[in-house]
């Protein structure tokens, strides 16, 4: 007999196997026994959560001869005809390769036919979305009104492409991605029915790997279990076929960047390559790793939710002290910003070695969180005592210099800048600022939190700017939907348009004076300190 591949092997054949999407399962199961079953459905979600999967049981189960609490039996002749391919009532359409009109008529001109076995005639319609404008025209009528014994059921990955008109008139079911734990107990499970022996790390990695995807997952297991037949599958096996690196691995990256040591880290990016590790899984699992010491520097997170080992997490809490939270904050977003880059790229490590070398040379970038690193390791150079001031006064000079171009930066800053509006604009200003509090009672509970404290001022150039004294606040707003639903509420509350933006100032800076043009300028305020 040919072989089957896992994740058809173990495919769930009734509701009760299907793991991950107990919300769908419990609402279908209801509608069959309770004989109120849909004439549309539209199944959402990523790969790999079960979309086609539950199409093909609850295709069984409308047309079982004895349904078990709302399950088929997968006993009698309809559920077998079902299962074997053979019955005329259940028709599976793949809408990337029949995405025409032609093919929809063909479905139009099907339907006027009853079922010859069993209640219903099902059509499951995968990747609907790639059906053509005119395809979906061809449809909209058949779908709203179709014969009493036919169903629909639509499963796609992006649900965004389908037209309203579709939406509108099919019952729609957001399938979730699967947590690890669901996607471990699986594994577990199915390992123990083949007979192979696994560490729990190497399935925990698997699970991790397969981002939420049952399908993945599996897939990636087989090719584990191929590679290493007749052996137990462990963590090393399990990073070997995958190309991904171990966490030991991206400790020893982190201590050369904190350490500002460029060499080290080439050499360890050139053990890397030389392993024949995948670059973009790199990218990935480093920036997950960072993302623990951030939660662990930040949150009350218990240990099992790091999902690494006991010597792992105390490596990890040990090097979470040696970074603070904007440094780290700022790291991620150099890698985050990479992940997306190095998809199409063809120099993947050229790309890489570029990113740690900003991380350990903010001098290569501009913005502000940059800016703040230059200045702090200019004011560790300047506290080392160990610093030598030569003799021909060259050393202090340039130090000198440094100094006075920040000193002066910071004056500008703190100048007490008195910035005129017209008349309008002032008084749309002096509106916000009094309305502030109940702008932020308005906004979403996540939004409301994080703008707790914040103040409205002006900044030329900038316009109208929300100030921040809490940078982990502000990095969290700092995100561009954000502040665009933030404009969205202010225009549906005012029914004009605005736009604000944030920035971070230090606890009682000053920040520039607003006056309206035909006033006399006033002094500067500081944060904290209400505008007049």
């Amino acid at each position: 007999m040919a072989y089957t591949a896992l994740y058809r092997k173990w495919r769930p054949t009734c509701f009760e196997d299907v793991r991950g999407q107990e919300h769908i399962v419990k609402t279908l199961t209801n509608q069959i026994n309770r004989e109120r079953v849909g004439h549309a459905y539209l199944f959402c979600g990523t790969r790999g959560t079960g979309k086609t999967t539950i199409a093909k049981i609850f295709a069984r189960a409308v047309n079982c001869e004895h349904p078990v609490n709302g399950s088929p039996c997968n006993e009698c002749p309809t559920c077998k005809a079902i299962m074997e391919g053979a019955s005329m009532n259940v028709v599976e359409i793949d809408a990337a390769s029949n995405n025409g009109v032609d093919n929809i008529r063909e479905i139009r001109d099907e339907v006027k036919y009853s079922p010859t076995q069993g209640k219903y005639r099902v059509y499951i319609i995968d990747e609907v979305h790639m059906l053509s404008t005119g395809a979906f025209n061809a449809l909209l009528k058949t779908l709203e009104e179709p014969p009493s014994y036919v169903i629909f059921i639509l499963a796609t990955t992006e649900a965004h492409k389908i037209p309203i008109t579709v939406l509108s008139r099919c019952q729609r079911y957001d399938f979730k991605r699967m947590t690890n734990d669901i996607l471990c107990s699986q594994i577990k499970m199915l390992l123990e029915a083949e007979g192979v022996q696994a560490e729990d790390n190497a399935i925990r990695y698997v699970a991790k790997a397969a981002d939420g995807s049952m399908r993945d997952a599996l897939s990636l297991l087989e090719q584990c279990i191929s590679f290493y037949y007749n052996q137990t599958l462990t963590y090393e096996n399990v990073l070997d076929v995958l190309g991904a690196v171990d966490t030991e691995i991206f400790s020893k990256l982190l201590r050369h960047i904190i350490k500002k040591d460029v060499t080290s880290c080439i050499h360890v990016m050139d053990a890397i390559v030389s392993q024949g590790r995948d670059m973009g899984q790199f990218v990935v699992d480093f920036t997950w790793y960072m993302r623990n010491l951030l939660l662990l520097q930040t949150s009350e997170y218990e240990e099992d939710a790091f999902d690494v080992s006991a010597d792992n997490l105390k490596i990890l809490k040990e090097e979470s002290k040696m970074l603070d939270v904007d440094t780290l904050l700022r790291y991620i977003r150099i890698f985050s910003e990479l992940s997306s880059q190095i998809k199409y790229a063809v120099s993947k490590r050229v790309l890489i070695e570029i990113a740690l070398i900003k991380l350990m040379k903010p001098a290569m970038e501009k913005d502000v969180e940059s800016l703040v690193k230059r200045i702090e390791s200019l004011e560790e150079v300047l506290n080392n005592k160990d610093v030598v001031i030569h003799s021909n006064g060259d050393r202090k000079q340039e130090v000198d210099n440094v100094l006075q171009v920040v000193a002066k930066e910071e004056v500008q800053q703190e100048s007490g800048e008195v910035i005129e509006l017209l008349p309008a604009e002032y008084e749309d200003y002096q509106m916000l600022v009094k309305d502030w509090q109940e702008i932020i009672r308005i906004q979403e509970k996540l939004i409301a939190r994080i703008l707790q404290g914040t103040k409205l001022t002006y900044e030329q150039g900038s316009g109208l700017v929300v100030g921040f004294t809490d940078s982990w606040n502000y990095h969290l707003m700092n995100i561009q939907s954000r502040i665009d639903d933030l404009n969205q509420s202010l225009e549906h509350k005012y029914k004009k348009s605005f736009h604000l933006t944030v920035k971070l100032y230090e606890e009682g800076k000053a920040t520039p004076k607003i006056i309206s043009g035909n006033r006399i300028k006033g002094v500067e305020m500081e944060i904290g300190m209400e505008t007049e």
